[in-house]
């Protein structure tokens, strides 16, 4: 496992314009430097986070899935965000990874945003994804699972690092910046989390806070209320010299305890 160069890409997003929001990561992506292994779009990037999905949503063979996979080949980075996919009669949030040899990854938003009424739209996931890249062993989460330790606990160290995109509105920014630094301190793994900004076509405002967080909880980099390209490295040393003298997670519980 060597060192990751990765890229959060914070943007405001076109309200339900696949094309637009497409356009304007590619302007973002085509400004990523080169030797990134990865790069991070946040959560519905290409529509917002819309309940519409009867309307917006696309195959897996469709055009913005097609656009990821362009995108991973020219930059030959792995391409990350989230969709609105229809799968066999059902509508998924559904998290994509590009890699640049036309690889899909798929992940499934395991908890649906009950406030919003997401669940009476999308069909929830099941399992869990982990990808490989440049060595690293990274699992990828949507948004509203943030809130769910038990989904995302690093049991056994099986992953190095983990990543959450997002609409996280303003009013809970404050659970948003917590919550990734909790996930990141309790599963001794680097965490990325990338947010949007501006105002949805609810009008709920996004303030962003795309962040990059150490094993320890550190925050490295952090963007706030504006437009950006976050870029970072995860350091392998960081990540095995913290694990290796502070090995926490081989007394963690490996089952639910009953009072």
């Amino acid at each position: 496992m060597q060192d990751l160069k990765i890229a959060l890409i914070q943007a405001d997003l076109a309200w339900e314009a696949d094309d637009a929001n497409c356009d304007r990561f590619r302007e973002k992506i085509d400004r990523v430097p080169s030797g990134t292994h990865l790069i991070v779009l946040p959560e519905m990037f290409s529509t917002g986070f819309s309940m519409d999905a009867r309307r917006l949503a696309q195959p897996m063979d469709g055009t913005t899935v097609s656009w990821m996979k362009a995108c991973s080949r020219q930059t030959q980075a792995d391409v990350v965000g989230s969709v609105i996919i229809c799968d066999e009669d059902r509508y998924y949030n559904r998290l994509i990874w590009a890699k640049p040899d036309d690889t899909l990854h798929v992940y499934d938003k395991k908890h649906l945003f009950r406030y919003a009424g997401e669940d009476a739209v999308y069909s929830p996931g099941i399992r869990h994804l982990q990808v490989k890249c440049n060595g690293w062993r990274i699992r990828p989460f949507i948004c509203y699972d943030l809130r769910f330790p038990v989904w995302t606990r690093n049991m056994g160290n099986v992953y190095d690092a983990a990543i959450f995109i997002a609409n996280w509105p303003q009013r809970r920014a404050e659970h948003w910046r917590t919550l990734l630094r909790a996930r990141a301190i309790e599963n001794q793994c680097y965490v990325a989390g990338v947010n949007r900004v501006g105002v949805d076509g609810n009008g709920y405002r996004y303030c962003g806070d795309t962040s990059i967080v150490d094993p320890m909880g550190q925050v490295i980099k952090s963007v706030r209320d504006e437009e950006a390209i976050i870029n970072g490295t995860f350091r392998a040393t960081t990540l095995n010299e913290y694990r290796s003298k502070f090995p926490a997670l081989m007394d963690a519980d490996e089952g639910m305890i009953s009072m």
